[in-house]
Formats: structure tokens, C-alpha cells, sequence
């Protein structure tokens, strides 16, 4: 079996396109070095099969391999997938976090504690009246600062509660706008589906479809942060995410089903979202703390006072209906008599104090762990990430190697080419002249 003369063009020629599509990958990633979400892509070399001689051909009577040159066998990305799950994880924890520890702080500023415009420092204001009755109980100045402060102190519960209302109201909003129609878990399920029938086409046309993948990848990252994501693998390109606690998968292939009920274990903004909204969360938990102080005040007030001083038991409703004409300060009409004053003013450190103490010490630690969680998410996160692009980033140090590399291994194919080129010229210009 005879080996053809142009078999070494051919073998030159591999090695080129090879060094040609190296360099390309090389010139690509460069392009996308600040890229958000880009994957370092690598050109796999291998050697070509080689042409197979049968047995009788060699002077020993064995056959041979003649090596046919190099192939690409694949344009791969340099990705970790445990790398990926961790960014998302923290990621989730770190949306979470963050968006409870804005909404609490916002709580915090609220009740504006300790400060002079404080429930806390109207309430001591409040007894100080009662104790001033005390001291002048015939005083009808002093009884008409006495329900100045109890309106002062009533319409500071108001507002607080007020401001807390408002925090979940706003919450709800967000919530409902991030999984609306055109929100971004609906625009993300929507896109991640199409890059799934993008992706199956090309991997079956034999193609490899990098960029489509990293764009998929980026989308799971933006939507780990509003929720618990987990994927997995449908075969042929395509994949199943599964969203918060979701019945259903968010994607299944090309399918989206949303929107989806979901409950604060969904975890992310959105699972922080729903539990800042709700009645029973956070929010509301403070509020019904807020309730017992209001409830508090106006019991131990009215069980004492003759006639109703409050009216209202919940932070919303809690009113003054005292007037400085039917503020009592003793149980008889005799004068001087102060009983009633002097035990109202007694309440000072009790209950109603104790309770609202506890309310703003809850706000606090509140605030502070989902701040501590918040910073700890957001260090890990980014230690996740420069994990990941130690493997997946761009290196334009190394870039640059390896296209000084795939330029010397093109100059060489090409001078190989153009020392075959020179052979067959001798072999089919010369051969056959002499004497000529």
C-alpha cells in the first residue's frame, strides 16, 4: 500500500486549522476578560487517527500506524460545579440577610430608641405627670399637662405602629413585583427555558455551545439570590430548576410554570419578602409586641381612674379621652386627696415598661443578626466567588502565554506546509528533466 505524496499537506494542514481555532479561543476569551459571568474556554488538542497499513507492508512483514496530525476535539469550559453551588448557597443566605436587615434597621429607626422623642422617654414624661398631680392634685395646669403627655405618648404608639404597618406593606409590594409577569423570576424561567431548546439544538448539531451555558449559568446566579435553587441534570443540555419551595419546578426543559406559591422557606429576598409581609413574621411579631404595650398602658391606666382615661387596647387604636376637667387624682372628693395620682404614677418600671423594654430589645438583637448574617454572606459569597474564577476567570497573563504558544505552533505548521509545498514543486517541476 503506497502512502500519497500529499498526505503530509494534509497532515500540515490539520496542524494549522488546529493552531487557527486554538488561537481564536485564545483571542475570545480576551474579548469577554470583563465579561460578566464568562467562562474561560480551552481548545482540546488530539492527535488525529492515523493511517493504518496493513500487515506485509514493512520490511519485517508487521503493519504500521503513520501518524495523520492533530484534531480538535472539543472547545471546553473551565467550570466547577461545586464551585457554583456554594457561590449560590451563600448567595441565598446573603439576599436573605440583606433585605431583613434593611427592613429591620428601618424598624429600629422607627422606634428612635433611646432618644428624647422615644416611646420610652414619653412614657417616663407620662408618670412624671401623674406624679406632678401627685404633688398638686387641686392643679388644673398640671392635669391638662398630664393628658398633653398621655396624647404625646399615645400618638408616638400610633406612629410606631404605623411605620411598621407600612414596612410590610412595602414588602408585600416588592414581593409582588418580583414575581409578577414581567419580574425577574419570570424573565429569568423564561430565558433559562429558551437557552434549553438553544443549548439541545446545538449539542445535537455537534456544536458546543459555550456562551449559550454561561449565560445560563449567570441567570441561576441572579436567581439563587432570591431564593433556594437546585438543579438538575435532564440529559441532552437541558435542565430542571427547582425554585424555593415550589411545587412544581420553576423549568422543566422548555416549560416554565409560574407563579408559584411559595412560603418564607424559600429562602433569599423573596423568602425574606414574604416573612416581613406577613402578619406572623417578623414585622408582625414586633407589632403584636407593640399591641401588649398599648393593651398594657390603657388597662392599668382605666383599672385605676375612675372614669376611662384611654380608650382603644391595640397600637392603632390606642386614643386619650380624658380631659383635664375628669382627670381624678384621689378616690374621694375630699381635698388634697392624691391616691389615685400617686398609684398611677407607681406604675412606673411595671408592665407596660417591661414589655416594651423587651419590644425594642428584640428589635435590636434583630437587626444585628440579620446584619451579622448579611456581612458574613457577603464575605463567604466572594470567597466563593474568587474560588471560581481562580478556575473559570480570564487571565490575561496566561491568555497571552498561550497565544505566543498557538502563534509559534501555526509558524511551524506553516513552515512545514511550505517545506512539503517545496518538495512536491522538486517532485513534479523537476523530476523527469535531465539532459534537458
Amino acid at each position: 500500500m503506497a502512502i500519497s505524496s500529499f498526505t503530509g499537506l494534509q497532515t500540515s494542514l490539520r496542524a494549522l486549522m488546529a493552531q487557527q481555532a486554538a488561537l481564536d479561543t485564545t483571542a475570545h476569551n480576551i474579548a469577554n476578560i470583563n465579561t460578566v459571568g464568562y467562562t474561560r474556554q480551552t481548545t482540546e488538542l488530539s492527535a488525529a487517527l492515523p493511517y493504518t497499513l496493513p500487515a506485509g507492508i514493512t520490511q519485517t512483514g508487521s503493519g504500521a500506524q503513520i501518524g495523520a496530525g492533530v484534531d480538535v476535539l472539543a472547545f471546553k469550559r473551565a467550570r466547577e460545579v461545586f464551585g457554583d453551588l456554594q457561590y449560590r448557597a451563600q448567595q441565598m443566605l446573603g439576599g436573605q440577610a440583606s433585605t431583613q436587615a434593611q427592613a429591620l434597621d428601618q424598624a429600629q429607626d422607627l422606634a428612635g430608641e433611646p432618644s428624647d422623642t422615644g416611646i420610652n422617654h414619653l412614657l417616663s414624661k407620662y408618670y412624671d405627670a401623674w406624679q406632678d398631680v401627685a404633688d398638686h392634685p387641686e392643679s388644673t395646669s398640671a392635669k391638662a399637662a398630664l393628658v398633653g403627655h398621655a396624647k404625646s405618648l399615645a400618638t408616638a404608639i400610633n406612629q410606631l405602629d404605623k411605620g411598621l404597618a407600612q414596612i410590610q406593606t412595602t414588602a408585600a409590594g416588592a414581593y409582588a413585583q418580583q414575581t409578577g409577569a414581567a419580574g425577574p423570576v419570570q424573565t429569568a424561567a423564561t430565558e433559562i427555558a429558551a437557552l434549553n431548546g438553544g443549548i439541545k439544538d446545538a449539542l445535537a448539531r455537534g456544536q458546543s455551545p459555550n456562551d449559550l451555558l454561561d449565560r445560563r449559568d449567570l441567570l441561576l446566579d441572579q436567581l439563587s439570590a432570591l431564593g433556594q435553587l437546585s438543579t438538575t441534570d435532564l440529559g441532552g443540555g437541558a435542565i430542571s430548576v427547582q425554585f424555593g419551595d415550589a411545587a412544581a419546578p420553576l423549568v422543566n426543559d422548555t416549560t416554565v410554570t409560574w407563579p408559584q406559591t411559595l412560603t418564607a422557606a424559600t429562602g433569599g429576598k423573596l423568602g425574606a419578602l414574604i416573612d416581613l409581609g406577613s402578619p406572623t413574621g417578623t414585622i408582625g411579631a414586633y407589632r403584636a409586641d407593640l399591641d401588649a404595650v398599648a393593651s398594657s398602658l390603657a388597662t392599668t391606666t382605666n383599672a385605676i381612674h375612675p372614669t376611662a382615661f384611654f380608650s382603644g387596647t391595640t397600637a392603632a387604636s390606642l386614643t386619650v379621652v380624658a380631659t383635664s376637667a375628669t382627670v381624678a387624682a384621689g378616690s374621694t372628693a375630699a381635698a388634697g386627696a392624691n391616691d389615685l395620682a400617686l398609684s398611677l404614677a407607681a406604675l412606673r418600671g411595671g408592665g407596660t415598661d417591661t414589655t416594651y423594654a423587651g419590644l425594642i430589645q428584640n428589635m435590636g438583637a434583630g437587626a444585628a443578626d440579620a446584619q451579622r448574617r448579611a456581612d458574613t454572606a457577603k464575605s463567604l459569597s466572594a470567597s466563593a466567588d474568587q474560588r471560581r474564577q481562580s478556575v473559570s476567570g480570564v487571565s490575561l497573563d496566561e491568555e497571552l502565554t498561550d497565544m505566543l504558544k498557538f502563534q509559534r505552533g501555526y509558524q511551524a505548521a506553516s513552515r512545514a506546509l511550505s517545506t512539503m509545498d517545496e518538495m512536491l514543486d522538486v517532485l513534479i517541476n523537476r523530476t523527469g528533466r535531465v539532459g534537458l
